[in-house]
């Protein structure tokens, strides 16, 4: 197993733990130097917080954790392709290389929507690496928003 795979593996653990709270499953974690310095999955309902995407909370503590607002040299994995302002995020935290599962046509700014890394006033672009666990993620998305449809 690569190394990547594992942290994947951690990222998809996240977002199980975060669909057990009744949130979207989306987990992420960054890892600096090998290490996993944050791990969370979203947010936003615990929180009553609409920005607390899992890439938002992980981002905020692994600058808290480190002492700097912007984490060169870390590698973000993420279970979803990310939105726009998590996009964002990734960018102006400097991440050098960013990991997801799942693309998300509907809402992803990555390789669909905006495409945001591809814009000229991009500040920053991490390397992409698209498809980690992609099968698992989508699923997990899948069933759990089937769960709450009515029949």
């Amino acid at each position: 197993m690569r190394k990547t795979d594992g942290f994947m593996a951690e990222a998809m653990r996240e977002a199980r733990l975060a669909a057990e709270r009744g949130e979207v499953p989306v987990g992420a974690v960054l890892v600096l130097d090998g290490e996993i310095v944050a791990r969370s999955g979203n947010r936003t309902r615990t929180d009553q917080d609409v920005t607390a995407h899992a890439e938002i909370v992980v981002i905020r503590e692994a600058a808290s954790v480190l002492g700097q607002e912007r984490l060169k040299g870390a590698d973000l994995y993420v279970t979803l392709e990310p939105c726009t302002m998590c996009a964002g995020a990734i960018s102006f935290a400097r991440i050098r290389r960013l990991y997801y599962g799942a693309e998300d046509p509907k809402g992803g700014a990555v390789d669909n929507g905006v495409r945001f890394f591809s814009q000229p006033t991009c500040h920053h672009v991490p390397d992409v690496y698209a498809g980690l666990a992609e099968t698992e993620a989508g699923q997990l998305l899948t069933d759990f928003f089937r769960s709450r449809r009515p029949d």
